[in-house]
């Protein structure tokens, strides 16, 4: 059964089912896990290929934007200090500022840092969300084409075109196959077949090892892994952990997406009942079935290979695991 196991005691208390795509660069599928068939949505998996355009058309060069802003763009962040100043640097050199933003405000995810701006007697604003890295790139993208960038977020604004004909160059689809919404910062998202999604890691991941654009958005991820995640985040604890060898980006609902660049491979997962709990172990069990963790980094990534289970003393009673290999066609 293809499942992460949640287990107290001898007990297996509850199960989140996995779905896993491996492929390589020429979209052949090599692995899998559960049906690799099944369309899920992106979601914030999409990031490295929304700020590709940052790179292609000049942005990063025009404003001046540093490898860390590059990797903000990228991310999910936590809402940590230097995810809001580098939001703010982002926007000043696009001559603009938080107030331009689209996404809603929310608490910063880490406690710590939504403690601190209470201390501080402010409230959590739209630099904040976090995606507000991704919108920040969005803005200065408009700016530089002289787009307007009221309404970027929206479907119809070019934008947004612009971020569709991204994911229809990466996975080879039409722009009829990929399906669209409204993510939960406002701007679309896109759903296909996990193994189209994980094709579009694989050929996105062999761009960067020939050393094209794409490289400098995973050069900039896995050189600043913090600004894609955050303090305790698996994100930027894998990649601290691997460097060059590969990069992960989490999406909401239990998506995970992964390129191993000097491997040409991809892999996308999805836990069916989107349990960031189960992705997370999900994440780190795909990534020693392709052998791109060693026995060290599965010892430092323990706490999200098999985080333990405790109760209110504090005590540790049970575990989540995964339950499943990947199984090789």
């Amino acid at each position: 059964m293809s499942v992460i196991e949640v287990v107290r005691g001898d007990m297996v208390e509850s199960r989140h089912r996995v779905h896993v795509a491996v492929v390589d660069a020429g979209g052949r599928l090599l692995a899998s896990v559960g049906d690799p068939a099944s369309v899920i949505g992106y979601r914030s998996a999409a990031k490295p290929f929304q700020a590709l355009p940052l790179v292609e058309d000049g942005v990063v060069e025009r404003f001046g934007l540093t490898r860390e802003e590059l990797a903000l763009c990228c991310a999910s962040h936590e809402g940590e200090d230097a995810h809001a100043e580098g939001v703010r640097s982002i926007l000043a050199k696009a001559g603009l500022d938080e107030s331009a933003l689209r996404c809603g405000p929310h608490p910063p995810f880490s406690d710590a840092a939504s403690r601190a701006l209470g201390a501080r007697g402010e409230e959590p604003g739209r630099i904040h969300n976090n995606c507000s890295g991704k919108h920040a790139g969005m803005l200065a993208l408009a700016v530089a084409h002289g787009w307007e960038p009221e309404g970027y977020h929206r479907a119809e604004h070019p934008v947004q075109r612009r971020m569709l004909e991204e994911i229809v160059r990466w996975t080879g689809l039409g722009a009829s196959q990929v399906g669209t919404a409204v993510d939960g910062c406002g701007v679309v998202c896109f759903g296909v077949p996990l193994h189209a999604m994980a094709g579009s890691f694989a050929r996105f991941a062999a761009s960067a090892y020939r050393g094209e654009a794409a490289g400098r958005i995973v050069e900039a991820m896995v050189a600043h892994p913090f600004m894609v995640g955050g303090t305790r985040r698996a994100c930027t604890e894998v990649m601290e952990r691997t460097g060059p060898r590969a990069f992960v980006k989490l999406g909401a609902e239990g998506v995970y997406g992964g390129g191993l660049p000097a491997r040409g491979l991809g892999f996308a997962i999805k836990v069916t009942d989107g349990a960031r709990r189960a992705v997370e172990v999900a994440l780190v069990r795909v990534l020693e079935g392709l052998g791109a963790l060693d026995d060290d980094d599965l010892e430092a990534l323990a706490r999200w290979r098999r985080p333990p289970v405790r109760n209110t003393l504090g005590d540790v009673v049970g575990e989540v695991r995964a339950a499943f290999e990947l199984v090789w066609t």
